[in-house]
């Protein structure tokens, strides 16, 4: 169970490449980028953590309409029983022609000790 793979496995419908991290190979007109943005334990019994809570920021890049694209993986994200924690625009980046759109998601694993 980690945030990585069922973001994967969630947006594999779409597909769109997708990468973690950054996107090693030429691009195409239109990808992902998945960046993990935190692990936090929030939710505590008896001093012990009970849940882990991932997060991680979804990037499309696309030289096309983004709208559909941002409305797609926001439903399949609901769906999937990810919280949404942020959506915005970022830019239109000048220089390579793409639109910029990040959302930010999290979800809760329950933590089985192990540390």
């Amino acid at each position: 169970m980690s945030i990585l793979s069922d973001l994967k496995s969630a947006l594999s419908v779409l597909n769109i490449p997708l990468e973690t991290g950054s996107f090693k190979s030429s691009p195409p007109d239109e990808y992902i980028v998945l960046t993990p943005i935190t692990d936090n334990f929030d939710l505590f019994s008896d001093n012990e953590p009970e849940y882990e809570i991932s997060e991680v920021r979804i990037s499309l890049f696309s030289k096309t309409n983004y709208i559909k694209r941002k409305n797609q993986i926001t439903k399949l994200l609901l769906e999937s029983d990810f919280t949404i924690t942020g959506r915005w625009y970022v830019e239109y980046e000048q220089d390579t022609g793409y639109h910029h759109y990040t959302i930010d998601t999290a979800k809760h694993y329950e933590f089985m000790g192990g540390i």
